[in-house]
């Protein structure tokens, strides 16, 4: 089946497909959001700071890889890239049941960062391929959707089959979940895409990499957050230590259904800025109100701010690339994420570890302060901000 690229109609068989493909991938990331911490600190043994490490580390390689991805998705197609990742994740999340040291939970990590590149590469530069042009914001609020239900389902249900079965059971799940993802990619038919002779196969799309630095400074001060929700809610006491990331998620959900418009009317970058700003507020919430009720205030305000960055970092990316170079686009801000989500809670985990899980999260509001500044900077050299179907370097 040919999925044409362009036209004023969204809800297509192909983007439902892709929509619950990501669904039931993000919601085995979330099983594991939830599980690795308490899994490295538990039956490995090791410290926070050894917890931030087990997290963070797929970022080397996916970082390292996510060029290789986005130029292989241009040149081979989205559908193997989209596939070969998921099954690779399976192999990963199938594998730490039967490790007992930490050095095997972060060798599993490196190989799932090669997973994630692929994975996340493919499918962000489909959805371009297959959303149309002006509504492209809608597009990825929606599909993010998959995302942000996946971070809200993965860890209660991680938590439940914990207390009932154990680790293993959870890792079992997760696996589970990544073959669902393989299957439903293949029902997916490969989009019909424009081809052109601006930098179709590039490796570096340079045009986004400015972009994609305020992009970083969001992904490295979540990251952090996501990393420690779970032991800092066991610090404060709280019984559901869970709840947390499903605040943070159901927020993100509800938020970008209801405003899943909004990133279209707005200008991108300005748009990138306010969202960081919030992210910034929420994490401050947290850090200095050390009380169940700060956090969840906190995690909603922070959740706020993210439900618009990744739609407006996105567009304004995607607004420097023609439809040939969208793999290069993708793996290049893709990468950027890598290194925000590796290094948040590697230097955060650092923090943590030094003085405590609130100054982390006051290292984090740091960091999501000064991708606003420097949104804002790109804002008045006249970065571009809208995505088309003929979008290329300016």
């Amino acid at each position: 089946m040919a999925v044409p690229a362009g036209g004023q109609r969204l809800l297509t068989p192909a983007f439902l497909l892709l929509g619950v493909a990501d669904l039931a991938y993000f919601t085995a990331v979330g099983t594991a959001v939830h599980t690795l911490p308490l899994y490295a600190t538990g039956p490995i043994g090791s410290t926070e700071a050894g917890a931030g490490l087990a997290f963070g580390a797929f970022g080397a390689t996916a970082l390292v890889c996510r060029p290789f991805a986005g130029r292989l998705s241009d040149t081979r197609g989205r559908i193997p890239l989209i596939v070969f990742g998921a099954v690779l994740a399976a192999v990963g999340m199938v594998l730490l049941p039967f490790v007992d040291s930490l050095a095997a939970v972060v060798a599993i990590r490196l190989l799932q960062g090669v997973a994630e590149a692929a994975f996340f590469v493919a499918s962000f530069a489909m959805l371009a391929d297959i959303a149309p042009p002006e509504r492209f914001g809608e597009a990825l609020s929606y599909n993010s959707l998959g995302l942000y239900l996946g971070l809200a389902l993965g860890p209660p249900c991680a938590e439940a089959l914990i207390e009932r079965w154990g680790y293993d059971e959870a890792w079992f799940g997760a696996t589970a979940l990544c073959v669902l993802t393989a299957g439903l990619a293949l029902l997916i038919g490969e989009p019909v895409r424009e081809h052109d002779e601006g930098g179709h196969g590039r490796l570096i799309h340079r045009p986004g990499i400015p972009a994609s630095l305020g992009f970083f400074a969001s992904l490295a001060a979540v990251g952090g957050f996501v990393a420690f929700a779970s032991l800092h809610s066991e610090d404060l006491g709280m019984s559901n230590v869970s709840l947390a990331l499903l605040v943070y998620g159901v927020v993100v959900v509800v938020c970008r259904l209801v405003f899943a418009k909004v990133p279209d009317r707005l200008p991108a970058l300005p748009l990138g800025a306010a969202s960081l700003a919030a992210i910034g507020s929420g994490l401050v919430v947290m850090a200095v109100w050390q009380r169940p009720a700060g956090l969840l205030i906190g995690v909603v305000i922070s959740a706020v701010g993210v439900t618009f960055s990744t739609p407006a970092f996105f567009a304004a990316i995607f607004a420097t690339a023609a439809p040939s170079e969208r793999g290069a686009a993708s793996g290049t801000a893709s990468a950027f994420i890598d290194l925000g989500l590796g290094f948040g809670p590697i230097a955060l985990g650092l923090v943590a570890d030094a003085a405590g899980i609130p100054w982390a999260f006051a290292a984090g509001a740091a960091f999501a302060f000064a991708g606003a500044l420097w949104t804002l900077a790109l804002v008045a050299r006249g970065q571009p901000s809208r995505i088309s179907s003929t979008s290329g370097e300016p």
